[in-house]
């Protein structure tokens, strides 16, 4: 086995354009990313698009979008469709030294003999029967127009490769049988183009998820007959369900694009990647990373073998982290991105747009929360029963003693000093001599004539965003009510 030689260190994020950019495969872009960075080496995009039907530009933008996005910006590109010449020289080199062969076999007769092999409980595998076919038969199909495949020669050995995760692994080749390379000369399927892509573009290290492992001998077998640089392999663990299956859309297998219009902010996403499957070891509690922080301490060393367990609820606490320590003007620019928010900030004036965000940065989750939790600020017409107005077992005469107290305060300060530190100043000694010690009896009822809601802002910041006419509208319309 040749193995790479010490050079820069390369990886490659390698999508096939099928579908959008899922969680999964941004994680093995953000792992791969990490890696070639952190080791001062260039990390790769490569479009795997040799899949004509499935293929689309649509899911190519995406990908690319995505990555962006979430600030995975590549070094180089690469578009196997672009490619064709340079995979099909290296089959017929394959052809010439007899190391592949066209195999004429039918899908039904391939059926057949993977249902008998099964029926005598061995592995299903190709019997090799189109291997050695003679001149004459070769001819003998041509004439019947036969639609062949080409299919690589195996020799029954042992290939034991070192995974920088799962460390020694090995495979015998007895179980796997001549597979197939190329449907024809100008389209070669996965396992082939993968190899000529690595080794031409000189990949150091393939980082990938587990469910390549199975492609790993193969493909160094490949290696082997094309005499070609070996890199070395990682692969990551799957991300499972909160039931420790395969993770489903009900448990978060869905498209980067999803989050982002859910209010999820590319930085959150990208700590919550990094912890699906890494840590930083050492009993370390530590779950916010920055992605400077990624940079120095993420380790393929460090990196769990087993299944990472994909946690919505800890997603939604990163989440939660990063809006509320985000600059209100990140936050604003942020949430002008967002699809379909429910409550946009409809305040024209700048000022009370960044006093509503300071408000509601410390209680959402996403962005898209953010409005639900001050509805308020955005309704004529406060719609509430009157008896939540009532603090503890506070009577109707009091609530609206209360009221009056609160209107006839504000009522005092002028315009252009109604704000949060003057309310505080009037309002927080006069509810304590008011109350008798017990601040609820005034601010309580205040609050609710400022906002309807039991759960809300405190009224000294809800009464600075309303206004002074507006807060004393409000507060009568309470005394109404008592």
């Amino acid at each position: 086995m040749k193995n790479q030689s010490k050079l820069t260190v390369r990886t490659r994020f390698a999508p096939s354009p099928t579908g959008p950019l899922h969680i999964g495969t941004a994680r093995t872009a953000l792992f791969n990313y990490l890696f070639a960075k952190q080791n001062n080496g260039e990390f790769i995009l490569r479009i795997e698009d040799t899949d004509k039907e499935r293929s689309k530009i649509k899911w190519e933008k995406n990908i690319k979008n995505g990555l962006k996005w979430l600030g995975l910006i590549w070094d180089a590109e690469y578009k196997q469709s672009l490619r064709i010449k340079i995979y099909r020289k290296y089959l017929e080199q394959l052809l010439r030294e007899n190391k592949i062969y066209w195999c004429y076999c039918t899908e039904n007769e391939l059926d057949l003999e993977r249902a008998a092999q099964q029926s005598r409980g061995e592995p299903p595998k190709y019997s090799g029967k189109c291997r050695d076919l003679t001149k004459e038969q070769i001819a003998e199909f041509a004439k019947q127009k036969c639609s062949p495949v080409l299919r690589f020669k195996i020799k029954n050995q042992k290939i034991k490769f070192k995974d920088l995760i799962r460390e020694n692994l090995e495979l015998d080749t007895c179980i796997i049988g001549d597979f197939v390379v190329a449907k024809n000369l100008d389209e070669p399927l996965y396992n082939f183009a993968n190899v000529i892509d690595d080794a031409q573009m000189k990949i150091s290290h393939v980082i990938r998820g587990e469910d390549h492992i199975s492609n790993t001998p193969k493909q160094i077998l490949l290696y082997n007959a094309l005499n070609l640089a070996i890199p070395e392999f990682a692969h990551l663990p799957l991300i499972l369900g909160s039931d420790r299956s395969k993770m489903s859309k009900r448990d978060g297998a869905v498209s980067i694009d999803v989050y982002k219009n859910q209010g999820y902010l590319p930085e959150a996403l990208i700590n919550f990647m990094a912890l699906l499957g890494w840590n930083p070891g050492q009993g370390s509690v530590k779950e916010i990373f920055s992605m400077k922080e990624l940079l120095k301490q993420f380790s393929l060393q460090k990196v769990q073998k087993g299944g990472a367990v994909f946690d919505v609820e800890k997603l939604k606490w990163i989440n939660k982290y990063y809006i509320k320590n985000m600059s209100i003007d990140d936050l604003q620019y942020q949430i002008s991105n967002i699809k379909n928010q429910k409550y946009r900030l409809k305040i024209k004036n700048h000022k009370k747009n960044k006093e509503i965000l300071t408000i509601e940065k410390e209680r959402v989750t996403k962005l898209t929360e953010i409005g639900d939790g001050v509805k308020f600020l955005f309704i004529d017409k406060l719609q509430y029963d009157a008896k939540l107005l009532k603090w503890k077992d506070m009577a109707f005469p009091q609530v609206r003693e209360a009221l009056e107290t609160a209107h006839k305060a504000l009522s005092s300060i002028k315009e252009k000093d109604f704000t949060q530190k003057k309310l505080e100043s009037k309002l927080l000694p006069l509810s304590a001599e008011w109350g008798k010690g017990d601040r609820g009896k005034l601010l309580w009822p205040l609050r609710v004539a400022l906002t309807g809601e039991k759960n809300s802002p405190g009224p000294f910041e809800v009464a600075e965003i309303l206004g002074k006419k507006k807060s004393l509208e409000r507060i009568q319309k309470g005394i109404e009510k008592c």
